[in-house]
């Protein structure tokens, strides 16, 4: 049931001739010129107004305190779960040995 089956090879019935190769044409091509790109213009360098400085400042600042709030408030959770892990286990623990010594 487990065993792979690994299909058998058929004898050839008769010899087969490779099919006769026809010699082909060669043509050669000469390529078609490449189209000239039209030259781009240049482009104004971005200019930030006071008021657009402002924002971006004010938007990198808003980014940075909302990801340091969610990564604080991240480890305060941790720091909650590991302290309240500890006192059950101190508190099972005081469990066992009060059982024993009795």
């Amino acid at each position: 049931m487990f065993r792979p089956k690994v299909p058998t090879m058929p004898t050839p019935t008769g010899i087969g001739t490779p099919p006769a190769v026809e010699p082909t044409a060669v043509v050669q091509h000469t390529p078609a010129p490449a189209p000239v790109a039209p030259t781009a213009t240049p482009r104004p360098a971005v200019q930030l107004t006071p008021g657009a400085l402002l924002a971006l400042i004010g938007g990198g600042t808003a980014v940075v305190l909302v990801v340091g709030a969610v990564l604080v408030s991240m480890l305060l959770a941790v720091a909650v779960t590991a302290t309240s892990t500890a006192v059950c286990a101190v508190v099972l623990r005081s469990l066992l040995n009060h059982h024993t010594k009795r």
